[in-house]
């Protein structure tokens, strides 16, 4: 597994990783009793988090054999590939993130400007899972394809 490969399974886990945290913040944000309703598993979810980007980042910079390559030509064109694929992904998401609220709230309705930066960072790690999903995508059909010729 050369360092693309090893860069998306990271940001892949990062990526759900922080997402789910996501959740459990909202949903202690909107739980009765107050701010600070379930604030002891968030800090549980900090240092899991903490920990992973720790030992990830780590895995990420290992070689295991020095005459591994970090990347050659196919691996500049997959990641292309998956920078394109992202870009579309992001509009997409930027549009649903611009009519669903419309549907939640409805035209006349409103939400909490505390949601709006959430809804941006939901976004932006939509989109790098994304990344990370075509990156590894293309690893695989090109393996499988190399084995068919």
């Amino acid at each position: 597994m050369n360092r693309t490969q090893k860069g998306a399974w990271f940001t892949l886990g990062v990526s759900i990783l922080i997402l789910a945290f996501g959740a459990v913040v909202l949903r202690s944000m909107f739980a009765p009793g107050g701010r600070t309703a379930g604030v002891g598993l968030v800090r549980v979810w900090i240092w899991l988090i903490l920990v992973f980007l720790a030992g990830g980042a780590a895995l990420v910079h290992w070689k295991r054999r020095p005459s591994e390559v970090d990347h050659d030509e196919r691996d500049q064109s997959i990641k292309k590939n998956a920078v394109l694929v992202s870009f579309v992904s992001l509009w997409v998401l930027l549009i649903a993130a611009s009519i669903i609220p419309s549907f939640v709230a409805g035209d006349e309705g409103s939400i909490p400007v505390c949601l709006l930066p959430i809804i941006n960072m939901g976004v932006f790690l939509l989109v790098m899972l994304v990344y990370s999903v075509s990156v590894l995508a293309q690893y695989k059909w090109g393996i499988k394809e190399k084995n068919h010729e």
